[in-house]
């Protein structure tokens, strides 16, 4: 086992992590599902692209009703994807190319195929999962000799697995206290999955659905407690492993033991609004809940970033009160969500989003082929489990990765690798990787310019500070206070006033200018969709052009 498998908790503050969708991303096998070994030979890409990380969603055994979040066995890879091997020689062979893999737990139900639901629905003794003798509003008929209902989680086949409830009710004789053999044997098979994929040499989990365990948790007080029990024993059993939740409010879940936590599009007080804000164009995935808030990222110029900016830090100071450590995330999109090319946003303007993701003080979450600019494919067929609601269908951010006409030999093998889970995008001009690969002005080169500007300057590590100097059109920040951040994502024209900015060295620019004044602050010029990352400490040799 390399050591990068297990050292990844010390070096969060600088890791990028690369999301993948398995079933979507590459086909080693030929059978038109991507696979692990697909995975494996796309490592010498995700190396030169330079990220540090993937996450892999549910590669368990399942029925695939909730695209592989209904699990019928935590210790089995699906035979769709591999074996168990196949996972152990990918954490070998990432390892040795300097990348961590990270596993999707999800910690909360099981399919109502696992054996565990089986046997519980036989056994009226058997309290892994939360059963009531009468019907209760949300509960399901179970299907076994006990009979009775069980309370799913999501859709009925996922029933919820039993971690008790934080407030109890004699009339609701189901409400079981944390602390009951149902909840804790749960709690134990948590630590015994973690640790036989640890032992395979995964460097962490990204925890589905984590502030749901307890239920009726006013505050997530009792599920806190699980979760700082759980950080306990794996600091203490396996140091340097991580655990990532999808909790979507970092300010909670960071504090409650996890080492990092998204901006999602749903958490938190806001329903997801910091992350909605700045993304979300009402193009793809949409929840009629949802108020209609301007996005940041749009031509039109109307929204503002403050309400992101604003929980963050709310977050970073809940962060450092309670002296853990930990990041926040921030994702350019990922399986359940809209991707960052929708509707009328096109790849041009999302340029713009990724220089934000790369140097906030957050920890940067890449989904597979954002960094080419795949867009959110509408009427997408509907599969797996892929549909929430009439207008929310996430098929459209889960179409296979767009590889393109590869030599074989490229950064991996040749084209034949592609998955055909769902239909590609149909559009003839749709971006791959071989188209981009050799375009120095790509969308793929930028990215990997970002990244590797975030490596080599530790102004952009998460703990350096920042300094917000305007939230809308354009967003101007510094990072440690000598590295300036404008970003404009509007297609009119902006500028800003910043002291230095006419003598300081142009790291990445695009559409950008500067007019030096005298006895005032310069002026920063951004055409549309235009960015700069400028080195105030040091002078310009020569200034990008814009």
């Amino acid at each position: 086992m390399t050591t990068t498998a297990v050292d990844l908790a010390a070096r969060l503050g600088r890791t990028v992590l690369y999301q993948i969708y398995p079933q979507s991303f590459a086909d080693a096998d030929g059978d038109g599902i991507g696979d692990l070994p697909g995975i494996a030979g796309r490592l010498d890409y995700l190396a030169w692209l330079g990220v540090d990380a993937i996450w892999i969603s549910p590669c368990f055994v399942s029925p695939f009703a909730d695209a592989g979040y209904d699990v019928a066995d935590f210790f089995q890879i699906a035979p769709r994807y591999g074996t168990n091997d196949d996972l152990a020689r990918l954490t070998d062979e990432a390892g040795r190319r300097g990348i961590s893999v990270l596993l999707d737990l999800v910690a909360g139900h099981t399919s109502d195929q696992h054996p565990w639901f089986r046997a519980s629905a036989d056994d009226p003794d058997d309290h892994r999962f939360i059963w009531s003798d009468v019907p209760v509003d949300g509960f399901e008929p179970g299907p076994g000799l006990r009979g009775g209902y069980y309370l799913p989680n999501f859709f009925p086949v996922q029933p919820a697995l039993n971690y008790g409830y934080a407030r109890l009710d004699p009339a609701e004789p189901w409400r079981q206290p944390v602390d009951a053999p149902g909840p804790q044997a749960n709690r134990a098979a948590l630590r015994e999955i973690m640790a036989h994929w640890f032992d395979l040499g995964v460097a962490g989990f990204r925890v589905d659905m984590a502030s749901s365990l307890v239920k009726d948790d006013p505050g997530h007080v009792e599920t806190g407690r699980l979760w700082r029990e759980m950080r306990a024993w794996l600091d203490d059993a396996y140091p340097g492993r991580v655990l990532v939740s999808e909790w979507g409010n970092p300010r909670v879940s960071v504090p409650s033991g996890f080492h990092a936590d998204f901006f999602l599009q749903f958490g938190g007080d806001d329903n997801g609004l910091p992350m909605r804000s700045l993304w979300n164009n009402s193009a793809g995935t949409v929840n009629p809940a949802w108020a209609e808030v301007p996005a940041w990222a749009a031509a039109d110029a109307r929204g503002d970033a403050e309400s992101f900016a604003h929980a963050w830090r709310e977050a970073a100071e809940a962060i450092a009160t309670a002296g853990r450590g930990g990041v926040v995330g921030l994702p350019t999109s990922n399986h359940d969500f809209t991707r960052l090319v929708a509707g009328d946003r096109d790849a041009d303007q999302a340029r713009v989003g990724h220089v934000l993701t790369m140097t906030w003080p957050a920890m940067p979450s890449l989904y597979y082929g954002d960094e080419i600019g795949m867009r959110y494919v509408p009427d997408t067929p509907t599969l797996e489990g892929s549909r929430l609601g009439p207008t929310y269908d996430r098929s459209g951010s889960r179409t296979p990765m767009q590889w393109g006409d590869l030599p074989d030999g490229t950064l991996g093998p040749g084209s034949p690798g592609t998955s055909r889970y769902l239909p590609q995008d149909p559009d003839p001009d749709r971006p791959t990787v071989a188209g981009q690969l050799g375009d120095a002005g790509s969308l793929l080169h930028l990215v990997r310019e970002l990244i590797a500007l975030r490596h080599g300057d530790h102004r952009l590590d998460v703990e350096s500070p920042v300094e917000v100097l305007a939230t809308a059109y354009p967003m101007a920040y510094l990072r440690g206070g000598t590295l300036a951040v404008v970003l404009n994502p509007g297609r009119a024209a902006v500028q800003l006033p910043l002291d230095g900015a006419a003598s300081a060295r142009t790291l990445l620019a695009r559409r950008y200018r500067a007019e030096p004044r005298e006895g005032q602050p310069d002026v920063v010029h951004l055409d549309g969709h235009g960015y700069a990352v400028l080195d105030l400490d040091a002078p310009e040799d020569s200034r990008a052009a814009g």
